[in-house]
């Protein structure tokens, strides 16, 4: 199974190949250290799974997840992030990744979801599994960014972590009246006057990457 880990972290790739090396014989494993370079490693390789962080600097994960998708629809990729499932695992499945872990799981429950996505399966645990059961049903109402959509939800994360207007134009290629455009809409829709209010909520829900 040839597995490509992106992630910026060497630290963590370095880790997660020794969790999986520990498998003889099972994966044949490749790194990617930003966005950038996993898309152009899956322009010219054959993977069997890509195991892709989602804060990453340069480019999201969210972004890379969507590129990977239009490069190689067919293509199962695993998100594995420090985030809690109930914050970002929906958003991400319905960007179209096979799977969402949480850097604190199990290394057993690591090699079984990657076996699973490998196999054009899906892996979801039995929170993602709640929240996306509330989602369909039109229930989910825990938390007020589930209005968002995907670009205002990356500028929201974005400012909680300090980024200026001009900063988040310049890392996502926008303009800073486009960008000023999504505070606005972000303030809109869950009923906050200013960047101070955005930040206190990404705190208290774990939002900050």
């Amino acid at each position: 199974m040839r597995i490509l880990i992106a992630d910026d972290h060497a630290i963590v790739r370095k880790g997660l190949i020794q969790i999986l090396n520990e498998i003889p014989d099972q994966f044949n494993i490749e790194e990617a250290s930003n966005g950038w370079e996993a898309i152009e490693k899956v322009k010219k390789t054959a993977y069997s799974v890509i195991l892709l962080d989602i804060s990453m600097p340069g480019m999201n994960g969210l972004d890379v997840l969507k590129q990977l998708k239009i490069e190689n629809p067919n293509l199962p990729v695993l998100v594995l992030s420090m985030h809690p499932e109930e914050q970002y695992a929906v958003r991400i499945l319905k960007a179209g990744a096979a799977g969402y872990l949480t850097k604190e799981s199990a290394p057993a429950e690591l090699v079984k979801a990657l076996q699973l996505v490998a196999r054009g399966k899906s892996y979801i645990s039995p929170t993602v599994a709640e929240q996306l059961v509330l989602n369909l049903n039109g229930s989910n109402e825990d938390f007020v960014h589930s209005r968002l959509s995907d670009r205002e939800f990356q500028v929201l994360c974005m400012i909680a972590s300090g980024h200026s207007m001009k900063q988040i134009a310049t890392e996502l290629s926008l303009s800073v009246k486009t960008v000023s455009t999504y505070r606005a809409r972000i303030l809109e829709k869950m009923s906050m006057k200013n960047n101070a209010e955005i930040i206190s909520y990404a705190i208290k829900n774990e939002l900050l990457v």
